[in-house]
C-alpha cells in the first residue's frame, strides 16, 4: 500500500493494547473484544512486544497480530512494535510479508527495540538487511513500515528508509515536532495514554504504576527525549512531576480526552492510538466503548477500509 492509502484504511483514531494485558487475556475473550473493537469503529489495532531480555512478558508479536487480523474483518493491525533484537532481519520481513499477503491491505510493521549503542546505525542496518531479505523471499508483497522514532537523527532515518513513524508515551508538542522533521507524505501515528477518571490525584497514579521504568533511567531515549523538549531534573526524578505526567497522558472525562486526542491531529498526526490504562483487556474496551461517540463520528473520521482496494501492491 501507498502511504496515502494507508492513511484512508486507517480513518483518524485506531487502538494501542499493552503485550501484559494481551498475554494475560485467553484467545476465545481476544477474539471477542477485537471484534468489538472493530464495531466500534475504530480503524486499526496495535500492540508490542517486550524487550528481548524480559520475553515472558508478552506473546510472539507476529503470531499475536495473526490473531487480532483473524478476529476481525476490516480493520487495520499494526505492531507496536515489534523488537529488532528479537529476530533476525529475514525473520521479521518473512513474517510481515506472510501476514500482508494474507490480509491484504490490512498490516503495518513497526520496528522498534534499537537500544544500547549506536542504535541508529543498528537500526539503519536491520532496515538494509530486511530489504536485501525482500529480494529473494515474497519479494511480491508490500506493507507499510514505521519506526519507533523520537529525535530529529531518527526521524531522518525513517523518512529515508521507511513509511513514517510511531512514537510512544509523547505529548502532543512532539507530533508537531515530528511532522515537521517528516514532512507530508510520511505517516505519524503516535500512542497517547487515557485515563477515564476526573480524580487527578488517581489517575496520575494509574501512570505512575504503570509505567516506572520509563522514567527512572535517564539514559533511555524517552526521557532522553523528554529533556529535548524541557523538561528537566524535577521533572524526571523519582514520582515524575505531575507536569511531565499531564503531558503524556490524557485523563478526565470523556470531552476532556478527546479534546486531548484530537490535539494530536491538530498538530499533525495522521492516526492516533488510544492505549486506556486499565486492568484487563475488557476494561480497557469498555473505556474505547466510552469514547467512541465522540471519536469514530469525528468529522475527518474514515471507515477501515472505505472504497480502497484489496489487492497486495507491488513493493515500490
Amino acid at each position: 500500500m501507498t502511504v496515502e492509502e494507508t492513511r484512508r484504511r486507517l480513518g483518524r483514531f485506531g487502538v494501542w493494547i499493552s503485550p501484559p494485558i494481551l498475554l494475560k487475556t485467553p484467545i476465545s475473550v481476544q477474539r471477542e473484544q477485537f471484534a468489538r473493537v472493530e464495531r466500534l469503529g475504530y480503524g486499526s489495532l496495535w500492540s508490542g512486544e517486550p524487550p528481548a531480555d524480559s520475553p515472558g512478558a508478552g506473546r510472539e508479536v507476529f503470531t499475536q497480530h495473526a490473531v487480532m487480523l483473524a478476529a476481525t474483518e476490516r480493520i487495520v493491525v499494526g505492531t507496536g512494535v515489534a523488537n529488532i533484537r528479537t529476530r533476525d532481519p529475514l525473520a521479521t520481513h518473512s513474517g510481515a510479508a506472510t501476514l500482508a499477503e494474507a490480509y491484504p491491505g490490512r498490516f503495518v510493521l513497526g520496528l522498534g527495540g534499537h537500544g544500547g549503542d549506536r542504535p541508529l546505525r543498528v537500526l539503519r542496518d536491520y532496515l538494509e538487511a530486511m530489504e536485501t531479505a525482500a529480494t529473494t523471499v515474497l519479494p511480491e508483497i508490500d506493507y507499510p513500515r514505521v519506526l519507533a522514532a523520537l529525535g530529529p537523527q531518527a526521524h531522518r532515518l525513517a523518512v529515508n528508509r521507511t513509511d513514517g513513524v510511531h512514537p510512544f508515551l509523547q505529548p502532543v508538542e512532539h507530533t508537531a515536532i515530528a511532522r515537521e522533521h517528516l514532512g507530508s507524505d510520511k505517516l505519524l501515528i503516535p500512542h497517547q495514554a487515557v485515563v477515564l477518571d476526573t480524580d487527578p490525584v488517581s489517575a496520575r497514579a494509574r501512570m505512575r504504576a504503570l509505567t516506572p521504568a520509563r522514567f527512572r533511567d535517564v539514559e533511555t531515549p524517552y526521557t532522553v527525549n523528554y529533556r529535548r523538549l524541557g523538561y528537566g531534573d524535577d521533572d524526571l526524578a523519582g514520582e515524575r512531576s505531575d507536569r511531565l505526567i499531564d503531558a503524556i497522558l490524557a485523563w478526565g472525562d470523556e470531552t476532556a480526552v478527546a479534546t486531548r486526542l484530537n490535539a494530536h491531529l491538530e498538530a499533525g498526526a495522521d492516526h492516533v492510538l488510544v492505549h486506556p490504562l486499565t486492568a484487563d483487556l475488557v476494561s480497557a474496551v469498555d473505556q474505547l466503548e466510552r469514547l467512541a461517540p465522540l471519536l469514530t463520528a469525528h468529522p475527518n473520521a474514515t471507515s477501515p477500509g472505505e472504497d480502497l482496494p484489496t489487492e497486495s501492491s507491488p513493493r515500490r
